[in-house]
């Protein structure tokens, strides 16, 4: 039972991750660059998005082993208040889905702690365009991933959090579980492109035109793991 309550829980912080407004945006910067320089080898589009996918895969599992570190070593000097600890992280989840659903009526641009910071994607987009190969797209992924933290920290730290009691060895399954759901989005998205069934203009519209939805689900899975933590359901 406690496996399916873990399950529920890390699925729906992963599906935060994974509609994530901000890493949908940097893949298709990324697919218009490599399709603007290489318009007649679209396997190459194909390659450099699962090439950058892979490092962003790769960028969370190091943050959240990092992560797991640290509620490690500092598992025993907090052994007392475990339990206040999780309400804390409740608290911290319920707070910034509020602030996800709070974008759904009044969204901004950049908004704090769950868009990355305008200053940041400008960076970020100055970084994507020197890509030229699926090489350069993996390692530029690395590097993006340290601008979507703001906006994929959260969740993670409340699913880590989580699994922290289990070990490294045993925390590592979820992780990758996390991780994978949180990506599903950007491989579905590089394949319906590569396949001809959109275009990364009309995924971008379609972001541009749902990004308050986006936030607004976003929030509500949020908020719901923080009150089920709050009222010990999970």
């Amino acid at each position: 039972m406690a496996d399916i309550f873990t399950i529920g829980k890390i699925t729906s912080l992963a599906l935060v991750n994974a509609i994530n407004p901000c890493q949908i945006a940097m893949l298709v910067l990324v697919l218009i660059t490599i399709l603007t320089q290489n318009s007649e080898k679209k396997k190459r589009v194909l390659f450099a998005g699962f090439a950058f996918i892979t490092a962003v895969f790769l960028g969370y599992l190091f943050y959240g082993i990092v992560l797991l570190q640290l509620f490690q070593t500092f598992a025993e000097l907090l052994k007392q208040s475990s339990v206040y600890i999780k309400y804390v992280f409740a608290v911290v989840a319920m707070l910034v889905g509020g602030l996800q659903i709070k974008n759904f009526f009044f969204y901004k641009k950049g908004s704090f702690a769950t868009e990355t910071p305008i200053w940041m994607m400008t960076k970020a987009k100055r970084i994507i365009e020197k890509i030229t190969s699926p090489v350069g797209a993996f390692f530029t992924g690395f590097i993006i991933t340290l601008f979507l933290g703001p906006c994929t920290m959260a969740p993670l730290l409340v699913a880590v959090q989580s699994i922290s009691e289990l070990g490294i060895i045993r925390a590592l399954p979820w992780l990758a579980y996390f991780n994978f759901i949180a990506v599903l989005p950007l491989i579905i998205i590089t394949l319906v492109i590569y396949k001809g069934f959109t275009t990364t203009e009309g995924i971008s519209n379609w972001r541009n035109k749902n990004i308050k939805l986006i936030h607004l689900i976003a929030g509500i899975l949020l908020l719901s793991v923080g009150v089920a933590m709050l009222m010990n359901w999970i």
